[in-house]
């Protein structure tokens, strides 16, 4: 006795779906198509439920079904056209009450029927299959692996995106405060007629390009350099450096700055922040006189020294004109 579990029919589209057990049996002569009313099949007498076996061709399902089910079959199995393979689909027919009907491959249906024709009791139970769902297609599975593991990057990539924003705004709000911190402990003057800076052949400030003038406040950098109050104190935010010798303001003030890999990441970051500010490369090409109404543009220049002259008045007589930002 030889028993074979598989898949290998389909309902038809209105065929009952149910369990049916029983005896295949198919049709006599050498016309197995069922298509005549007088076909007649060859069933035993102490057989309760048989299965009539048809092949596909010479007449619609519908009326293979009828001549089976007239003939008191409990179900009929449909092979397909030789040449077909084991290849199936659901069929269209008439409804008949309580009536299993199913399509089988050509070569199933030609194994069946040759161990019949070779006297072999052949017993078949048809029974409902679980529908293939989209899930179970190796295909879709592997979609959605990729779907999720794409979705999972992006997302965590914009999160960290997010994070490190949120990290420089910290960073930048710390960078303002201390530099804010530092332009107040940077000294100013007042400069008066008869200083060295507003004689005709005096220095001009570096930033607007403008000679000194008596009452001129001018900022005393901590390398000894000195601008315009109002030119030097916005790039002094964006920058943090002198304009001319690139000396580290807060570092020379002893100012402690909490960000990575020293002043060239402070820079930076400052430059990020400030998208209207120079990069350095600009700073260093750019000689030409800034536009109307902005002071915080700068053309690099190499410092020069200025003689000192000897009847210039006493240091303390300076002193008194340095007064720290209030």
């Amino acid at each position: 006795m030889l028993s074979e579990l598989g898949e290998t029919g389909v309902f038809g589209r209105s065929s009952a779906l149910k369990r049916v057990a029983g005896v295949i049996v198919p049709p006599e002569g050498k016309m197995q198509n069922a298509c005549k009313p007088s076909t007649s099949f060859s069933r035993s007498k102490n057989s309760e439920t048989w299965l009539a076996l048809v092949e596909r061709g010479g007449c619609t399902f519908t009326q293979k079904i009828k001549v089976a089910v007239e003939k008191g079959a409990g179900g009929v199995i449909i092979y397909n056209f030789p040449g077909t393979g084991n290849q199936v689909f659901p069929m269209s027919h008439q409804a008949f009450e309580d009536i299993v009907v199913v399509m089988i491959g050509n070569l199933k249906g030609m194994e069946v029927l040759h161990l019949i024709q070779k006297g072999v009791h052949v017993t078949v139970m048809i029974e409902v299959g679980r529908k293939h769902i989209i899930w179970m297609n190796h295909y879709f599975v592997s979609f959605v692996i990729v779907t999720t593991a794409t979705l999972a990057y992006f997302i965590f990539y914009h999160i960290r995106r997010l994070w490190v924003a949120r990290i420089q705004n910290r960073r930048w709000q710390r960078l303002t405060t201390d530099l804010r911190k530092a332009c107040g402990q940077l000294q100013l003057r007042v400069l008066k007629e008869g200083d060295t800076e507003v004689c005709p052949n005096g220095d001009s400030c570096v930033v607007c390009f403008e000679l000194y003038k008596p009452n001129d406040t001018v900022r005393i950098l901590t390398c000894k350099h000195f601008f315009h109050q109002n030119c030097i104190d916005p790039w002094i935010l964006a920058h943090g450096t002198c304009p001319m010798c690139k000396c580290d303001i807060l570092k020379a003030l002893g100012i402690q700055v909490d960000v990575e890999d020293g002043p060239e990441s402070l820079q930076v970051l400052m430059l990020n922040e400030l998208p209207g500010t120079l990069s350095p490369r600009e700073e260093g090409t750019n000689n030409e006189l800034p536009p109307a109404g902005r002071s915080n543009k700068v053309t690099h220049v190499e410092e020069e020294k200025h003689p000192t002259s000897q009847n210039e008045g006493p240091s303390n007589s300076v002193a008194a004109d340095v007064h720290p930002l209030p």
